[in-house]
C-alpha cells in the first residue's frame, strides 16, 4: 500500500509541475507572440478546449466542474 501512496504522490508531484508550466507558457506567449519554440499555441489550445467545453452545453459544464474539482481539491492528510 505504501507503494500506491508513492506513485500517487509523485503523480501529484508532476501535475504540479504540468501546471506550472502551462501556466508559463501563458505568461511567455502573451510577452513574446506565438512564435516562441515549445511555449507557441498554449493560448489557442486554451481556448479551443473553452469553446469546445462551451459548445456542449451541461456535458461541457459538467466537465468543466470535474476538471476544476480535480485541480482545486485539497490533499488528504495522511
Amino acid at each position: 500500500m505504501q507503494y500506491l501512496q508513492e506513485v500517487k504522490r509523485v503523480l501529484g508531484e508532476i501535475t504540479e509541475i504540468a501546471l506550472l508550466l502551462v501556466a508559463l507558457g501563458v505568461v511567455v506567449e502573451i510577452l513574446f507572440g506565438k512564435g516562441v519554440p515549445f511555449f507557441g499555441g498554449i493560448v489557442a489550445n486554451l481556448t479551443e478546449l473553452l469553446g469546445t467545453l462551451g459548445d456542449n452545453g451541461l456535458v461541457g459544464l459538467v466537465s468543466l466542474g470535474i476538471i476544476l474539482f480535480l485541480f482545486y481539491r485539497k490533499k488528504a492528510v495522511a
